[in-house]
């Protein structure tokens, strides 16, 4: 099966936020999912979330956190925890593993869905950004339960010690 490049997709009508991912979403898209949901943070007159995950044919666990991020992000200022689309059992199986099913409502198909959604463009970041929202992205997921902090413990230790170093260290290696 091919990949296709990811990207994101938004739509924001009558207090509905819509966020549509698409294709093979990495760690690259990671500062686009980061800003919106800072924006969902502060947007007014929010009712309910979305994220449509039926035309995904990757989620890495880093775009995993930040969809996370977007259940914290909008805990208590919309009345029912935000839903994801996902009709891929592969998919459903991997969000019900990670815990998703007690911070998201998880279903195969939306009641409704906004006729148009904006693509989002890429915000780039740089190589210690990027870093870092790995680091955050995983430390989301690590409180997520119990299976999540002993299968990403490794990798935020490993994040961490790398990140201490540099912050030693910033001359980058020639």
């Amino acid at each position: 099966m091919m990949m296709h490049e990811g990207r994101l997709k938004a739509a924001f009508d009558s207090g509905v936020f819509v966020l549509k991912l698409c294709g093979d979403v990495r760690l690259t898209l990671c500062a686009t999912l980061d800003d919106q949901v800072q924006r969902l943070a502060e947007t007014p007159g929010l009712k309910a979330v979305m994220i449509d995950l039926r035309d995904t044919s990757n989620v890495d666990s880093t775009a995993l956190g930040f969809l996370a991020k977007v259940a914290m992000a909008v805990q208590g200022k919309v009345e029912q925890p935000p839903t994801i689309v996902a009709d891929h059992p592969d998919v459903q199986r991997m969000l019900d593993v990670m815990g998703f099913s007690h911070y998201f409502t998880l279903v195969e198909a939306p009641l409704s869905e906004p006729r148009e959604l904006d693509e989002l463009p890429q915000i780039e970041a740089d190589e210690a950004g990027l870093q870092q929202r790995i680091l955050e992205a995983h430390r989301i997921l690590m409180h997520m339960n119990e299976h999540n902090r002993s299968e990403f413990q490794p990798l935020v230790e490993l994040l961490e010690t790398q990140q201490r170093e540099h912050e030693r260290d910033p001359e980058p290696l020639k």
